[in-house]
């Protein structure tokens, strides 16, 4: 018997059931920062350089560009949100003996002596 593979992806974090739910949650905190600083539609789009059905998609969760979102958030001053998507990793410095001292560059892979 053929399997067939599943057409719907494994559940998101957080409770987003899917991918159109992180897009509408995302686009309803863009528009609360927008009405947070009393701006129409029009005008932010107008600033940020994209369409108004642009930006009115974005923030209805029904599809936008990575332009459009990066556009927007600039022109709301919200850059810092990206910075939640890889945050940069700290060294914990419970974790390193006292003598290390930071890497500063890649060493060679050795290979497996087979003789012993």
């Amino acid at each position: 018997m053929e399997r067939k593979p599943s057409s719907s992806p494994a559940p998101l974090s957080k409770g987003y059931t899917s991918v159109s739910d992180l897009e509408a949650q995302m686009g309803e905190s863009l528009r609360r920062v927008r009405l947070d600083r009393n701006m129409e539609q029009a005008t932010l789009a107008q600033q940020a350089g994209v369409s108004l059905r642009s930006l009115q998609r974005l923030e209805l969760g029904k599809g936008s560009t990575t332009h459009t979102l990066l556009s927007v958030l600039r022109s709301l001053g919200r850059e810092d949100w990206l910075n939640t998507i890889a945050p940069v990793a700290t060294i914990n410095p419970l974790t390193m003996p006292r003598a290390a001292t930071p890497r500063l560059r890649a060493r060679k892979r050795r290979p497996h002596d087979t003789s012993k």
